[in-house]
Order: C-alpha cells, then structure tokens, then sequence
C-alpha cells in the first residue's frame, strides 16, 4: 500500500488586507490559512488512499506557527501530520525549501508526492518540479483529474485540449483545481485535530543565494472618467479604441 505525503503551505488568507510597511510586507495581523491549490493536492492524496490503500501524511516547512495549517490538513482528513524546521534558519530561497523538503520526503520513505500547483503568496510553482528533480523523481504538473485503478492515471491540460498521463513508479504531482471538490473538515474531525501531535524533524539547507531586497504595493490606479450625455458618444469611443483598446 502506498506511502503518500502531501506538500502544504501556510499562506496569507487571499481575503486578507495586505499591508506594506517600510520595504516589507507587514505578515503580524493576517490570518494564515493552507494554500488553496494545496487543498486539491490533499484531495487527490485521500482520493488515492481511498482507492488503494496506505497513509497520508501532510508536510510542511516553518517555524512553529506552521503548524495550525497541519491540523487544518488533519481535521480534513490525513493520517500523519509532519513539520520540517531548523532554527539556524531564517530566510531560505526556493532552493533551500525545495532540499529540506526532498530531505524530509525521502525520511518519510514516500513513494508518491502531491502539492498544490502553485503557492497563493509567491506565485512561483517551482516547488513540485523542484523536489522531483532533488528526488531524482519523475514530476507531473498541473494535474485537474486523476484516477487510482491499477496505477495512477491523471489529466493534465496542453494546448487545446487534455493530455491523460499515467505515472509508474515514484513521483512528485502538483494539482490545479480542474472540476475537483475538496472535502471540508466535520467537527469530529476538528476535535480530533485539536489533540494530533505534530511530528517535527530537521534537515540541511544550502545558503540562500537568493534574497528580496524591497516589497512594494501595485501602483494605485488612475481615477476614472466619467462622461454623460450623447454629446460625449464620439469622445467615448475614442478613447475606448485609442487607450483601452477593446474596439
């Protein structure tokens, strides 16, 4: 029966109002929820154990506060939760995290990997093939369906169409949303969360060669033009045509 872990990120809630604050994002009053591609990634993992067995074990990388989003993921339904942390770190590029990751997925003797597609923060989506390519794994992207008779089975998009795509041996797959429900926690599965213990274990991170030297906000946008009467139709139209260009 297979070993699966499941990548989870904690990440600012996408409703969150985000403040910058100097040249830094200001992280101290937002809510952190679990990555919303990753609850897809935790869907397909329970899907997987439902049709063949073995454990679902969700991991992920942080300091302690990390670990309300590993009891999110237990309340929803996986066996083990596990957080990988040393406290020499302080800020790890995406080639630290996806090392310490890949450290901590072969400690686990997985022998299947999900995450989401892309992390709702950053944006960047390098840490499923980046894992894959440290576990000398094959690497599935962007997955919407997946099918567990015999193997595992799953689509992915490509160019004007689907592509269906069957996996053997290890793997690490990122999952998008496709026409996917996730399944949401009950309360005996909150309670149960509640007492869960989180399995902490350490690894090695290369030094950052990577670093943010400023955050700043978007531009705010100009203040819009407001036109009334039928004189203004021709005045409208071209702006449309010569500054929006929508006609």
């Amino acid at each position: 029966m297979p070993n699966i872990v499941v990548l989870v990120k904690r990440v600012p809630d996408t409703n969150a109002r985000i403040v910058v604050s100097g040249d830094r994002v200001d992280l101290s009053a937002v809510k952190w929820v679990i990555s919303p591609y990753d609850e897809f990634a935790i869907e397909t993992a329970l899907q997987h154990k439902e049709a063949a067995g073995g454990t679902v074990t969700a991991l992920t990388l942080g300091p302690s506060d990390a670990d309300k989003v590993l009891k999110d993921a237990k309340a929803i339904g996986v066996d083990e939760i596990v957080r990988v942390w040393n406290d020499s770190w302080t800020e790890l590029d995406s080639n630290g995290i996806q090392s310490a990751l890949a450290q901590a997925v072969t400690g686990l003797g997985a022998e299947v990997v999900y995450c989401g597609k892309t992390a709702a923060d950053t944006g960047a989506g390098s840490t499923g093939p980046g894992v894959a390519e440290r576990l000398g794994w094959a690497s599935v992207s962007n997955i919407t369906d997946a099918s567990f008779e015999g193997g595992i089975t799953v689509t992915s998009p490509v160019e004007g169409g689907s592509a269906r795509v069957s996996v053997s041996g290890n793997a690490v797959i990122s999952c998008d949303k496709g026409g996917m429900k996730v399944r949401k926690p009950n309360v005996k599965g909150i309670m149960m969360a509640k007492r869960a213990q989180v399995n902490v274990v350490t690894a090695d991170a290369p030094a950052s060669t990577v670093s943010i030297v400023s955050q700043t906000p978007p531009p705010a946008k100009p203040a819009g033009k407001k036109f009334e009467g039928a004189s203004s139709a021709e005045e409208v139209a071209r702006l449309l045509r010569d500054e929006a260009n929508v006609i």
